[in-house]
């Protein structure tokens, strides 16, 4: 007879299905990598384009001067709890469940990404260096993706990871190629570098709205409750017409009042060169685009937060990082963050079993038996 076989993998949705290091150390990373970009990343570049300010208020100086000592604390907690979480969850690959043809591959590289970060903290990296460490970044992201691509069926979910691949590996190849060539010491300009960095992060800010589609549901114009479609209703005219707005809001200014509309955009391109030198966007597509990214991203993150799920601590620390991954820490997040959009899915249970019919006459034998012991 066959014997009644369950198979379920440890692998769920939710943060609290997860051993409890895992849960306050995922939750810990996403709440000082946030605090990190907003006080160190972007705060202390704010303070750096205050200088005319600086002059005229002596507060200034010392405030900003503080908050960016703190942003460096910080940055230093992010990496030590980025070690913690991406060791726990290696291990957990590696001992807790049978490691399947993803895992062969990325869990020796993200121990290897972890060996180079920390050897670097003694020996500065090379342009060699450099080029290998974006190098098995990229095959992590790749294998990373490949197995969410496996798992998650959905074409949104699809959409979003293939292009987030696609627009965080424009960033690496651009950084492999260029630190390549330089190191070859080759006079001839890298291929495609620049075009590539340009729809990298155009594909950077096209993912950020669409995990609104994968992970942002409740606000179809769809449902059949009259109170929600009337909100979905509300909700979308709104925001596709503040997104209209914005988009032709420079041409109507300019019409309206020239001056008005000089001092904006001197204050959009301040705003601009602080999320550049924090995030790495450049902002050449028009501003619109990249707030209806940061809104869409916003949403889906605190509702899947609320939730308990792990996709939202995933997708929060892959935008957190930013686009261009400048210090090892962020392409630690990045993989991070990966690495838990992969976890987020349905615990799957495969029970292989007789019959129901012999299932009820081997039923009371074994009953039977078990009575006289």
């Amino acid at each position: 007879m066959t014997a009644i076989a369950a198979a379920s993998e440890r692998v769920t949705g939710k943060l609290g299905d997860q051993t409890l290091l895992f849960q306050y150390t995922i939750k810990l990373v996403l709440l000082i990598s946030f605090l990190e970009l907003v006080l160190y990343r972007l705060v202390s570049r704010l303070g750096m384009h205050l200088s005319k300010l600086a002059a005229e208020h002596e507060w200034i100086i010392p405030t900003f001067t503080a908050l960016t000592e703190i942003g460096q604390w910080l940055l230093n907690a992010v990496a030590i709890l980025l070690f913690l979480g991406l060791g726990v969850a290696i291990l957990n690959r590696a001992v807790g469940r049978s490691m399947n043809g993803f895992d062969k591959i990325t869990v020796p590289c993200i121990a290897l990404l972890l060996l180079l970060t920390v050897g670097f903290l003694f020996v500065p990296p090379t342009m060699l260096g450099s080029s290998i460490y974006n190098l098995v970044a990229l095959v992590t992201l790749i294998c990373l993706m490949t197995e969410y691509l496996s798992t998650h069926e959905e074409r949104s979910h699809r959409a979003m990871g293939l292009t987030y691949l696609f627009g965080i590996g424009g960033w690496l190849y651009y950084q492999i190629v260029s630190t390549a060539y330089s190191f070859l010491g080759t006079v001839s300009a890298p291929p495609m570098v620049y075009e590539a960095h340009r729809v990298g992060e155009a594909l950077m800010v096209l993912s950020s709205m669409l995990v609104f589609w994968a992970y942002g549901h409740g606000v179809s114009i769809r449902s059949r409750n009259q109170r929600q479609r009337r909100r979905a209703v509300w909700f979308w005219t709104t925001a596709v017409s503040i997104f209209v707005g914005m988009l032709f809001l420079d041409y109507l200014l300019d019409h309206y009042n020239s001056t008005m509309a000089a001092n904006i955009r001197s204050g959009a391109r301040g705003i601009g060169w602080i999320f550049q030198f924090g995030m790495g966007y450049t902002f050449y597509l028009p501003f619109a685009f990249y707030m209806a990214g940061l809104i869409c991203w916003s949403y889906t993150v605190i509702k899947l937060l609320t939730m308990g799920r792990l996709a939202g601590y995933g997708i929060g620390l892959m935008f957190i990082a930013g686009y261009a991954l400048l210090y090892s820490n962020l392409t630690l997040m990045v993989i991070l963050g990966v690495m838990l959009l992969t976890m987020d899915r349905a615990k799957r249970e495969s029970v292989e079993s007789a019959p129901a019919s012999s299932a009820s006459m081997m039923g009371a034998p074994d009953s039977l038996v078990s009575g006289h012991v």
